[in-house]
């Protein structure tokens, strides 16, 4: 199979549901803890081997640049403050990985946003890593898929079974299970994808978990879709067009998820990371044990 060396971050969302925080910051830069919640998605995409990330990003969002950028007049205040440490984290950051930025001028949907980095990403598969969605897995959720990659090549889709009224809020999937593989009983082909259903009409219970491996075919199913959901270009329907001439598989990854892009998932977060935080964890841990309730 062709190396995977290209990942896409869309980051040009408008972060509703965070307002009025999100007005004063984009919604990716809240920390979750001690870093930015989209440079969890950034590490997860460079510890699964790859070289160059591709944000999706809008006017106002500038931050994400600057932070992922090598910011010289920061560099020299904390040098002159003697903070070397800061200094080496900051340049480390800086050389993870390629980083380059495309704009989406419209808010058209995933789908769309994606379709953006298409002269970036060019003709050769990709990742996408959605920044809301926060992963804690001892294998990064990234390598988890290109390992599957791998072995059967297509296009494929990160996915855990959601519960209750969970699953009315992003994708879901109709699949069939693939025997012949290692993977048994974790990976599926995908027949036909749903963009947020109604609990009632979902074809299955798997969600569509922000992380995707895809072939650079499905640029050409995002030009012919029609508005979707909300008004937008939806990339479960971009995948469904897909599933129709390619194959597409869903793979149930091992890792805790969290919605980071709600309040309730990103507190879920916080505590999850925080209690494993070398720094601050034990004492966070016996603070939360205090806790009367």
């Amino acid at each position: 199979m062709q190396k995977v060396r290209k990942a896409v971050v869309p980051a040009a969302g408008f972060g509703m549901r965070f307002l009025p925080a999100s007005r004063a910051l984009p919604k990716e830069m809240f920390p979750l803890v001690d870093k930015p919640l989209v440079q969890y998605a950034v590490e997860e995409a460079v510890a699964s081997g790859i070289e160059e990330i591709i944000f999706v990003t809008r006017a106002g969002k500038k931050a994400i640049e600057e932070y992922f950028g090598t910011n010289g007049d920061l560099a020299s205040a904390w040098k002159k403050k003697g903070q070397r440490r800061e200094v080496t984290r900051s340049r480390l950051l800086a050389r993870m990985a390629e980083f380059r930025f495309v704009r989406q001028k419209v808010p058209l949907g995933l789908g769309h946003a994606v379709g953006c980095a298409r002269q970036l990403v060019g003709d050769e598969p990709f990742v996408v890593l959605l920044p809301d969605d926060v992963i804690d897995s001892r294998v990064p959720c990234t390598r988890q898929l290109l390992e599957v990659y791998g072995v059967h090549g297509g296009s494929i889709v990160a996915t855990q079974k959601v519960q209750g009224v969970e699953i009315e809020r992003g994708g879901a999937l109709q699949v069939e299970t693939v025997s012949n593989t290692r993977w048994r009983r974790r990976l599926f082909r995908v027949t036909d994808l749903v963009e947020k259903p109604r609990r009632d009409e979902a074809p299955s219970r798997y969600g569509v978990i922000g992380r995707y491996v895809l072939e650079p075919e499905i640029f050409s199913c995002i030009d012919i879709l029609a508005p979707g959901r909300g008004g937008e270009l939806q990339l479960t329907d971009a995948l469904r067009l897909l599933a129709k001439k390619r194959a597409v598989y869903a793979f149930a990854f091992e890792g805790q998820h969290s919605d980071g892009g709600n309040k309730l998932g990103f507190l879920c977060a916080t505590v999850g990371y925080g209690i494993k935080h070398r720094e601050v964890g034990p004492a966070f841990r016996r603070y939360l044990k205090s806790l009367k309730f």
